[in-house]
């Protein structure tokens, strides 16, 4: 459909000038898993952009939700567990691997960070051997 791919698009300039505008205006790179750590573990005097970061990425989900309900209606193909192994791996995958996915693919890619090049290549590789695997042997990512 049409409208699968603009929406695709249309998100990707918005994630693309946020991360921008985090770099211009506050001189910090737009990671998650970084913004959410230096929450959990507190550094005094840098912890309310964070905090103000995350309210916002809630507040958003929870307007679009209010909104358009149906653009977040998904229906998983896999089973509950395979959802909860995967969401400890990513968190752990992120400390191992010094940020999360989109804090790589996003802002360092952009930044042409070699740790970040490396790691976006590995996740995807990784990726797609998983699904790769899963599929081969039945069971559906």
């Amino acid at each position: 459909m049409v409208t699968e791919w603009i929406m695709g698009l249309v998100g990707g300039a918005i994630i693309g000038i946020a991360v921008s505008l985090m770099l211009l205006w506050n001189g910090r790179v737009t990671g998650v898993s970084s913004i959410v750590y230096g929450v959990l573990i507190p550094v005094k005097g840098d912890v309310a952009w964070r905090w103000y970061f995350i309210v916002g990425l809630l507040l958003g989900g929870l307007s679009l939700k209010i909104v358009s309900p149906g653009l977040l209606a998904i229906e998983l193909q896999t089973n509950d567990w395979i959802g909860a192994v995967a969401g400890v791996l990513v968190g752990f995958g992120a400390m191992l691997g010094g940020g999360c996915t989109s804090g790589h693919g996003v802002c360092g890619v952009s930044r042409v960070s070699a740790r970040s090049i490396v790691a976006t290549v590995a996740f995807m590789t990784a990726g797609m051997a998983i699904v790769f695997i899963l599929r081969k042997i039945g069971m559906f990512v």
